[in-house]
């Protein structure tokens, strides 16, 4: 058992909390993290499971949708909610099931834009959008919950006196949410096929009573179409005035997002590939179809029952259709029973509409912010990160006072900025293959949530200054946090060829020397001044046998890394091992630990001390990859082997 081996035993034996809280790290190691990171394979469900999971954010929104439309276009709400369906059906659907196909293990959009940005813009580009990310599935979970408790509120069962304790009340649905979650993931699906089924169930109860009604009272139909002729005489200009209050009706479009991220959860066929997962794929087209199908039927039934059911002055603010339209019909027309029922169940499954975005964070951030080197190695784990989610839901609770009206507006910026990024992607992703007809099909569906984007945040400007207090949040964290991992052993796997392996088996012999170089023309004289300077400096026998070591940096903004190295004679004399990565001194690193676990000897590494400030040699080394690199090589050696009797030998003259 090696020293760290033991260390870790020790750290387990002493403190049992942390190893359950990082108990599934096993289950989610480094190399597998990134953009093609899979799940447990135990968190595997069929895609209708699944389906419920996102389905407790996406038709939680029947609680209050209707209430949002009528507020916002009036008499005119069946139509400007016919807008958002065709919307979904024609724009959002057809770009997500792209989506799920470009981009099968998870990571969503934000990976197929990334694709086209690399080193550090690439990484701040990939920052902003899980700003936007977290501000969508944060607030997911605070507005639910603080929407949850407006229902209890209003419910005529719940006492008076525990009215007013709204913020209360909802931090600890949001803190049985993140319960729910450090119990288990398969714990969370099993309640969401619970809350879905009955919650859609009541639904379509309510509304076919609604329908009933409507159609059994041709006055109630008379007096809506009257006073749709009245204001808005011209067809056109009813279609255009809904056109217009369409973004208000975005929140219409969530769980979208979410359906693709918790993409890799979705069971697929048994000769599934990583590379090709066919069956996932279906799968996941499925849910997302379904779940659009369902949520338009009951958005436009729910939208005609209670715009000509309801009286206008009841959907104001303070006004007992508030919020919370379908439920005023259960109480209403079925009776206080029924309306309780209706109620519980909607109280149920707006506190678990924060499942699906709890779900996608914690799908989302492993993928990309322990591999950037951007959050803690602890960041792999699960239940810590519940726990970071969880607290972050609190503060928002609390600075929101748990109002559902202060967090709508970043809710629908979440929600439209995913979107229209998801949009973009698939259209790039389609003139990238010459799909011309697809490429003009899609440029119109970002065109349409471009705009829908816009004047959401010119009316709510709010939004986007709640996810820039994110972005800023998360961009502040990362940096910090590669900051402090700055001397961490990024390298996953080290593969020498056979020319690389040789070169060290011959030395293993005697004493194995190396010396770090940075090649330039790579002629002979090069090399001969090279090994001259370094036997003058170290004071070692010229004739010793000297390997020379030379590292390309590729992206230094990349933190974890694969090194490949292989060996060449160059000049008929002069034995050289090339390797390309992010970061010189950690290459340098892995690689005299690698010689040393292959030899069971301890290699020597020579350096020139750098010149300049060692300050800004040492911000060169963060940005860039290079720069202090004889310390900080030595540096990472002590970290990684605290043994000094078996840590590489390192020299700078």
């Amino acid at each position: 058992m090696s020293v760290g081996t033991r260390n870790r035993a020790r750290t387990r034996e002493k403190h049992p909390l942390r190893e359950w809280l990082l108990s599934d790290m096993s289950a989610r190691p480094a190399q597998t993290e990134g953009p093609y990171a899979r799940p447990p394979e135990q968190h595997h469900r069929t895609w209708w499971k699944v389906m419920c999971l996102t389905g407790v954010d996406y038709f939680s929104t029947l609680g209050y949708q209707p209430g949002i439309a009528a507020l916002a276009a009036g008499v005119l709400s069946p139509i400007a909610t016919l807008v958002l369906v065709l919307v979904t059906l024609l724009g959002a659907l057809p770009v997500y099931r792209r989506v799920a196909h470009d981009s099968p293990h998870g990571e969503g959009s934000i990976a197929m834009l990334v694709k086209l940005l690399t080193y550090w813009q690439g990484k701040l580009f990939v920052l902003v959008l899980l700003g936007f990310a977290a501000t969508d599935f944060i607030i997911t979970i605070t507005l639910s919950a603080a929407d949850a408790t407006a229902h209890i509120d209003e419910n005529p069962f719940w006492p008076d006196s525990l009215k007013g304790h709204e913020v209360i009340i909802t931090l600890l649905l949001v803190a049985l949410l993140g319960a729910v979650f450090l119990k288990g993931f398969g714990e969370a699906i099993g309640i969401a096929v619970g809350l879905v089924g009955v919650y859609l169930a009541l639904n379509a109860v309510v509304v076919s009573d609604a329908l009933w009604r409507v159609l059994t009272h041709p006055s109630a139909i008379g007096d809506w179409t009257t006073a749709l002729t009245t204001q808005h005489g011209d067809p056109l200009l009813m279609v255009a005035i809904a056109l217009l209050v369409f973004p208000k009706l975005a929140l219409g479009l969530s769980g979208f997002e979410t359906g693709v991220a918790v993409m890799p959860h979705v069971k697929g066929d048994p000769d599934d590939t990583e590379e090709k997962p066919t069956g996932r794929i279906r799968g996941t087209r499925r849910l997302l179809t379904t779940a659009a199908v369902i949520m338009s039927i009951f958005l436009v039934t729910s939208s005609i029952a209670t715009t000509v059911l309801i009286p206008a002055e009841a959907f104001e603010p303070g006004g007992p259709a508030n919020g919370r339209a379908l439920a005023f019909l259960a109480h209403q027309n079925l009776g206080e029973a029924f309306g309780t029922v209706y109620d519980l169940s909607t109280i149920a499954i707006l506190w678990f509409a924060g499942a699906s975005a709890m779900a996608g964070l914690l799908n989302l951030v492993p993928r990309y912010l322990p591999r950037y080197g951007m959050a803690p190695t602890w960041a792999r784990a699960v239940r810590p990160l519940v726990l970071v989610f969880t607290a972050v839901a609190f503060l928002i609770t609390v600075i929101f006072k748990a109002s559902v009206d202060a967090q709508g507006g970043a809710y629908a910026t979440g929600v439209l900025v995913l979107i229209t990024s998801a949009a973009t992607a698939v259209t790039l992703s389609a003139r990238h293959r010459r799909q011309h007809g697809l490429t003009v099909a899609f440029g119109i569906i970002t065109v349409i949530f471009v705009y829908t984007t816009i004047a959401n945040v010119v009316e709510r400007p709010d939004g986007v200054k709640i996810a820039a207090c994110f972005i800023a949040g998360i961009i502040g964290v990362s940096l910090l946090s590669r900051l402090f991992r700055a001397f961490e052993l990024r390298v996953d796997i080290v593969e020498l060829d056979p020319t690389a392996r040789q070169f060290i088996t011959d030395c293993a012999r005697r004493r194995i020397r190396l010396i770090a170089h940075e090649s330039a023309s790579r002629d002979a004289a090069e090399y001969r001044a090279k090994l001259a300077q370094i036997v003058a400096d170290n004071d070692f026998p010229a004739d010793s046998d000297v390997i020379f070591v030379e590292v390309t940096v590729t992206d230094p903004s990349d933190f974890e890394t694969e090194l490949r190295v292989t060996g060449a004679v160059l000049h008929g004399k002069y034995r050289v091992l090339r390797l390309s990565s992010s970061s010189v001194p950690n290459a340098l690193a892995a690689l005299l630990l690698h010689i040393r676990d292959l030899t069971h000897r301890r290699p020597h590494i020579y350096f020139e001390w750098t010149e300049g400030n060692p300050a800004g040699n040492f911000l060169r080394y963060l940005i860039f990859g290079q720069g202090e690199i004889a310390p900080v090589t030595r540096e990472i050696l002590r970290q990684q082997e605290p043994d000094r009797s078996r840590r590489p030998h390192v020299h700078a003259g």
